[in-house]
């Protein structure tokens, strides 16, 4: 059975609120790597939007989750009844 890894996650994930809805941002590597970073969204109501891409730098993730929100606004993530990806 293979062993589930350790991750670490970026001090600048955590719940995000706008406009009334309030989403769980994670940004997180493999513990004690120098991997890119891997973003999700958590809604309430528990969809997961990941990106395909990973992230140089957690400051990179979590500015571009500030872009989608700044362009498309924080509801786009729950209008979806597809799965996301970004």
């Amino acid at each position: 059975m293979a062993k589930k890894q350790k991750l670490e996650h970026s001090e600048l994930a955590g719940e995000f609120t706008d406009d009334g809805v309030t989403v769980l941002v994670d940004i997180f590597r493999t513990s004690g790597s120098n991997e890119d970073w891997t973003m999700e969204v958590v809604t309430q109501a528990e969809d997961l939007i990941r990106w395909e891409e990973p992230f140089a730098t957690d400051r990179e993730a979590f500015d571009e989750f500030l872009a989608v929100v700044e362009r498309d606004g924080i509801r786009s993530f729950l209008d979806d009844d597809e799965p996301s990806v970004h």
